[in-house]
């Protein structure tokens, strides 16, 4: 029987003014978070397509009790992350064609690429997601409670739920696929639409959102465009735009902690490799006690106990 639980969260993102820059102290962690946001509507629309169409598929009743689970997860995120996007389309009405540029692709993905490697490009992915939330979900009191509440909640309940079914994944890939070379063959195409999903959002970032209002180029994920940016910026026959400062969202963390989630990252997509057996972090425990209790984890860090209770 699977452990998991479908929680139900709404953050009333319509009726409040959503804003672009969250965490007014970290812009660039504002901007990648808000391209997170684009990215996960696309992805978990995929999966919610992916996992009907695995099912037949799959002959232990366990591992279909799990997947169920599983994509009804992610369906709750996609219709938060959605809700999230709308409130950014409401304030920046260009980046509705962001949203769909992002949808079309994974729709692409769906309608041209067999069932096992959307399973793989879920599993792979899925597999990064502790290794790299441990490291944010351990300094929250920077990446996440200097900023706007309802937006942090939204990124740590995605990020301890991603936690929890850390596993889903690649056990409906191996119950499915069962073949764990091929899902390394194709990490690298994988990686690289995730990272082309980011990259151009975050270049729409530039192009919709004045700088006024985002403080950074939100290009400032990428490290090459960084350089090569700043390269051409100086080149007096390049016309170059300056889209703002660059800044690096983890710059304030400890270099032996952005090593070891990039070392767990790494290592997540060596055959053999069971995401179970990752050390976890200790807010996401934090997370699902209060969510158990009552707690208004839509307001992480500024509900108080009397309105908890009434929730």
């Amino acid at each position: 029987m699977t452990e998991l639980i479908v929680r139900k969260l709404r953050f009333a993102f319509a009726n409040h003014h959503v804003p672009f820059l969250w965490n007014e102290d970290n812009p660039a962690f504002s901007a990648m978070a808000n391209a997170v946001s684009f990215l996960a509507v696309g992805f978990e629309k995929m999966i919610g397509g992916m996992i009907p169409e695995a099912m037949p598929h799959i002959t232990d009743p366990a591992v279909a009790e799990e997947a169920d689970a599983f994509v009804r997860q992610e369906g709750q995120h996609s219709m938060a992350h959605r809700q999230h996007v709308k409130g950014l389309i409401k304030a920046y009405p260009g980046l509705k064609g962001t949203l769909d540029k992002v949808i079309d692709s994974y729709d692409e993905m769906t309608a041209s690429t067999p069932l096992k490697y959307r399973l793989a490009y879920t599993a792979d992915l899925e597999a990064t997601f502790t290794p790299v939330f441990k490291l944010m979900l351990d300094h929250d009191d920077t990446l996440f409670a200097t900023g706007d509440d309802r937006v942090a909640s939204l990124f740590l309940w995605h990020f301890v739920e991603e936690v929890e079914h850390r596993s889903s994944a690649l056990i409906i890939y191996d119950a499915v696929v069962d073949d764990p070379w091929y899902r390394m063959r194709v990490a690298p195409s994988i990686f690289k639409h995730v990272m082309g999903i980011i990259r151009m959002v975050s270049e729409e970032f530039n192009e919709h959102v004045p700088l006024s209002e985002r403080k950074v180029d939100a290009m400032s994920t990428f490290r090459i465009h960084r350089r090569k940016k700043a390269l051409l910026q100086r080149l007096p026959f390049v016309d170059a735009p300056y889209d703002g400062p660059f800044a690096n969202a983890f710059s304030h963390l400890p270099l032996r902690e952005q090593l070891t989630a990039l070392s767990g990252v790494v290592r997540s997509q060596i055959p053999g490799h069971d995401p179970a057996h990752e050390e976890l972090p200790a807010l996401a425990q934090q997370w699902f006690d209060r969510y158990e209790a009552g707690y208004d984890v839509t307001r992480w860090y500024t509900a108080t106990e009397s309105e908890s209770a009434n929730v």
